[in-house]
């Protein structure tokens, strides 16, 4: 199994570990201190050993950060986690804070006592939010300082080893690009900005460029390490070489210089001397790699990661690579849902769920060649009140029967060479009651309206974000994420810059992978979500028309139950989608399926919806 059970949040040890904290923290001569969800790399999956949220807290969301002071104790989640957070932390110690509506920064400013002095990891936080964190300071005549170590590193005295994960070649297949291009282009940019050499901090960046995978966090394929890339065209990648073997070794040595991971800082101090000019990304390098280049006499030049647009906006391969995992993904969901309505209500746990679905994902890839890397995430498998916690995750002490009556919501993902998918669907186990079938469709209008789209050239995912919502705030509702988060090529699940979002300011480009995920919440009650894959194209010329238009192609294709839905409530345009769609997975999942049992379902799930 890539997926464990285990009970991992430590709520217990909240209060000691706060306790001892803020005793290193009096030493330190700070007020407060800032733990983040983040590691050295700013990544959204971290090892083990830079769990540090999580060993604190007891809270293991992918989200969050905590405000540890001399008398308060706050962790900052957004609404995807509320839940989650009041679940998992000691409710005598902690307390939730509003990770988008008034983070930290908004905290600070409006609660922090004159002349607060706040401690951080500079090796934890990115400059953006570091010039935000000042600024909150400076309205209280306070300081943000800058500590030489992470006190709760010391204090964590059983913490893991950082991972050594082995690193794969990408094939040139599967990349489109060779690494050599990719390389030459980014060196070729920098000479517009003035720059000497830009360094790479996000490890998916890394991967792309180097055409390379890993296996140091859990479920995204990428190696923990950086990179400085010059004018000249020249490479260094600062990665261990114990996660290499005699061929990865002898790829990259054609590529670049493999520095040791120890010089890095090292390696930054001496392009910085003399005034030499240093692109970094503000928004995903850590504030202390800034500090170096400046400290070194050198001066930093921000600019988005070069590498950041180009993986985003996917070449004709890893298009192609991403259709094909997609159908072979829907052939192991379709085996999947058939095998669960071909059980006895009550009769499956959500943790069954999950193993039967990581199974017809192996059996599927080994049928099709295509094994089955990983899983993308850790399965979302909830029934019942359950569904309502957006990033639930079942533990063996959370599990239980999926009971007749309610639905059951699965979201899940796979990794495969040729890409990474992410699929919900929301099912009824036995007779639905209609309110929820209601819920359901109004959901579904939503992510029928991101499907059909077409859009101005320049649109945003902002722009686009109320096409999900309509339906649901006509009905006085709505859902506490983002309709859409980008996706990667066998890289990351969760790929920036592109989204469909409130916040979502990037522009909307050809070749970029998103996901389509409105959903519905009710806690204590049920939870819907219904999520599609979905890459941007150029739309055809309409005859009258006087602006070029993009729209979105549907990746993925798996059946959308048809007993949730209810046909009153679309419109034709919106039924003629859903029947054209059904229609189009029949014919493309059909020759993959094995059985006449898993046909017949096939053929029965895709029927066409009258009125």
């Amino acid at each position: 199994m890539f997926q464990s059970f285990d009970v991992t949040s430590t709520p217990q040890f909240g209060r000691q570990r706060t306790d001892t904290l803020r005793t290193a923290l009096a030493d330190l001569g700070v007020d407060g201190f800032l733990v983040p969800r983040a590691d050295e790399f700013q990544g959204e999956y971290v090892p083990a050993s830079a769990e540090r949220l999580s060993w604190l807290t007891g809270f293991t969301g992918s989200a969050g950060i905590a405000l540890i002071t001399r008398t308060q104790a706050i962790v900052f989640v957004d609404g995807r986690y509320v839940t989650q957070l009041a679940e998992q932390v000691d409710g005598t110690v902690f307390e939730g804070g509003d990770l988008i509506g008034a983070p930290p920064s908004v905290w600070l400013e409006k609660n922090a006592p004159k002349g607060f002095r706040l401690g951080i990891d500079p090796w934890l936080h990115t400059g953006a939010e570091v010039r935000k964190l000042e600024k909150a300071l400076s309205s209280v005549d306070g300081a943000l300082v800058f500590l030489d170590h992470n006190p709760l590193d010391r204090i964590w005295t059983d913490r893991p080893a950082a991972p050594l994960g082995r690193v794969k070649i990408q094939p040139l297949d599967h990349s489109g690009v060779l690494a050599k291009d990719k390389l030459a282009t980014m060196a070729a940019g920098l000479a517009d900005t003035g720059a000497a050499a830009v360094v790479l901090t996000d490890p998916s960046s890394i991967a792309w460029t180097f055409n390379i995978r890993g296996n140091d966090v859990p479920h995204t394929p990428h190696p923990l390490a950086r990179a400085i890339v010059h004018t000249d065209g020249r490479a260094e990648l600062f990665l261990d070489k114990r996660k290499t073997g005699i061929e990865e070794e002898a790829y990259l040595t054609q590529l670049c210089d493999m520095v040791a991971p120890a010089t890095f800082e090292e390696r930054i101090a001496a392009i910085s001397q003399g005034g030499g000019k240093v692109m970094i990304d503000p928004d995903h390098a850590p504030f202390a790699l800034a500090e170096i280049i400046r400290t070194s006499g050198g001066s930093v030049v921000e600019a988005i990661d070069p590498a950041r647009l180009p993986r985003a906006r996917k070449n004709t391969a890893e298009i192609e690579g991403s259709e094909k995992a997609h159908l072979q993904d829907g052939a192991a969901m379709v085996e999947f849902l058939a095998w669960l309505d071909g059980t006895t209500p009550g009769m499956v746990t959500e943790i069954a769920a999950v193993n039967q679905l990581e199974a017809c994902r192996r059996t599927v890839g080994e049928r099709m060649q295509n094994p089955l890397k990983d899983i993308s995430f850790d399965t979302i498998s909830g029934a019942g009140a359950h569904a309502a916690i957006m990033h639930y995750r079942v533990t063996t002490d959370s599990d239980q029967a999926i009971a007749d009556g309610t639905m059951f919501l699965i979201d899940s993902g796979g990794q495969y060479i040729n890409g990474t998918t992410d699929i919900t669907r929301t099912v009824a186990i036995g007779a639905v009651p209609a309110e929820q079938k209601r819920f359901f469709t109004l959901v579904l209008k939503g992510m029928i309206a991101i499907s059909t789209a077409r859009f101005p050239k320049g649109s945003r995912g902002v722009d686009l974000d109320p096409l999900a919502r309509i339906a649901l705030w006509k009905a006085s509702a709505d859902f506490a994420h983002g309709t859409g988060h980008g996706v990667g090529s066998y890289l990351s699940v969760h790929e920036g810059p592109q989204r469909i979002s409130r916040a979502a300011m990037q522009e909307l480009l050809p070749g970029m992978i998103l996901s389509n995920e409105p959903g519905y919440y009710r806690p204590g009650a049920f939870g819907i979500r219904i999520e599609n894959l979905v890459h941007v194209f150029e739309a055809a010329t309409i005859d009258g028309g006087d602006l070029p238009m993009l729209g979105f192609t549907t990746l993925t294709f798996c059946p959308i139950d048809r007993r949730l839905i209810v046909t009153s409530l679309l419109t034709d345009e919106e039924l003629d989608w859903m029947n054209a769609y059904h229609a189009e997975t029949r014919t493309k999942l059909m020759p993959l399926i094995e059985g006449e049992a898993v046909r017949d379902w096939l053929t029965a799930a895709t029927e066409p919806l009258v009125r």
